[in-house]
């Protein structure tokens, strides 16, 4: 990475007072043989020694001053073009993935050079080029967002879907073999609050908690609950505590960004959720990691908020508007504890049975879910892919065959 002098350097340095137009009237001039060299430059105020480079041949006409771009313009063109596709499509690239996309086009160009990948002053540039085209902004602390744009196409695609594999393993009227997983996130941290700008109340802040725990949660359409998969981020906490205070038969994990990625799911599935759930053979698992421009997930539909309300109560926070929530790392699993006692109690089966319902999975219903104005945007909660649906919408007995049964 290049040193902060190197940085400022980049900034000090001189930028071109003439335009290319005003160089392109220049070498008109004298290429009809009206001025001279000296006697253009001077009257369209251009550089002499970028005059003279044009009319010799050195430099062809339009070129861009500095240094030459490690990238061609045709092909930074079409980067910027896959990156806004992606963007349009849901998945906007971020600047290690851009850079890692320009380094191949610059490797596949460049053989023969000793190489790795482009470098800071590189992206800096690419950034000051194409301000016009792109923007930068920060992803979101779980996902990264779906589109919010979504056709009607997509979810009769997504139930059409739903609807053959229901049939084709008998499971209309089997609510237990119906489940879905996903993932709900705790901000660790303390709260803004409001006081007096005096310095002489003795309040001393306490030190700041930046840690992020999710909980992959898993219910039945008959209201039943697989016990919670804990995950913290960067590493466990101290001890055993959180083991034995956390609620029982919980799983735990551990990851650097405090979510669930592809290793921490399969262990999930194939030693917790295969040992706690029905024997009956098929069951139908529903789950996607992606936000999504609708809400079709029941654990979405109303349990995620009531088991943030719960949360809140228990830690004497009135309000669970937001995730950030005044509890270390170390008592997070004893007040989920607590918490997740809602998965047994009458509210809390009342509150998984309505979600599957207004979602139209069990029973299923496709009109359902366009009467309970599923199609609007579900502003930052989880949701199945519907351009994807397929990878979300699996029988159990096809995923783990060789699973306990």
């Amino acid at each position: 990475m290049p040193s902060r002098n190197h940085l400022d350097k980049i900034g000090r340095r001189k930028k071109k007072k003439w335009t290319e137009e005003a160089m392109e009237r220049a070498l008109i001039e004298v290429k009809s043989g009206r001025c001279t060299v000296r006697q253009a430059a001077k009257e369209f105020g251009v550089p002499k020694s970028s005059l003279g480079d044009r009319v010799s041949g050195r430099v062809a006409p339009g070129s861009r001053s500095g240094p030459a771009q490690l990238i061609t313009s045709a092909d930074e063109e079409l980067l910027v073009e896959f990156s806004l596709y992606m963007s349009k499509h849901g998945f906007p690239l971020t600047k290690q993935q851009l850079v890692s996309f320009a380094s191949s086009i610059y490797k596949r160009q460049h053989r023969r050079v000793a190489f790795s990948k482009l470098g800071q002053t590189w992206w800096l540039n690419f950034r000051k080029r194409q301000e016009k085209n792109i923007t930068i902004q920060p992803a979101d602390n779980v996902v990264r967002g779906r589109t919010v744009c979504v056709r009607k196409e997509a979810v009769d695609q997504f139930f059409h879907l739903l609807s053959t594999v229901v049939d084709a393993r008998g499971l209309r009227d089997k609510p237990h073999q119906i489940f879905n997983c996903n993932e709900t996130g705790f901000q660790l941290g303390r709260k803004r609050v409001i006081l007096p700008k005096s310095a002489s109340l003795g309040y001393k802040p306490a030190p700041g908690l930046r840690d992020h725990i999710s909980v992959l949660a898993c219910v039945s359409a008959a209201g039943e609950s697989v016990p919670p998969f804990i995950i913290y981020s960067k590493a466990y906490p101290g001890g055993v505590c959180y083991k034995t205070h956390g609620p029982p038969n919980s799983l735990y994990g551990w990851s650097d960004s405090g979510c669930i990625n592809s290793e921490l799911f399969k262990k999930w599935f194939l030693k917790h959720f295969l040992l706690h759930a029905p024997k009956a053979r098929p069951l139908l698992l529903i789950f996607d990691g992606h936000k999504a421009p609708v809400n079709l997930e029941p654990l979405d539909a109303g349990l995620f908020v009531l088991l943030k309300q719960r949360f809140a109560a228990l830690i004497g926070d009135g309000c669970a508007a937001d995730t950030h929530f005044a509890v270390s790392k170390k008592e997070f699993s004893g007040v989920f504890k607590g918490t997740y006692q809602v998965m047994k109690e009458e509210e809390g089966v009342r509150t998984v049975k309505e979600g599957f319902r207004k979602c139209g999975i069990y029973p299923l219903n496709h009109f359902n879910t366009i009467n309970e104005g599923h199609l609007t945007s579900s502003h930052g909660t989880a949701g199945p892919s519907l351009s994807a649906s397929a990878q979300g919408l699996h029988a159990v007995g096809d995923l783990a065959a060789a699973g306990p049964s």
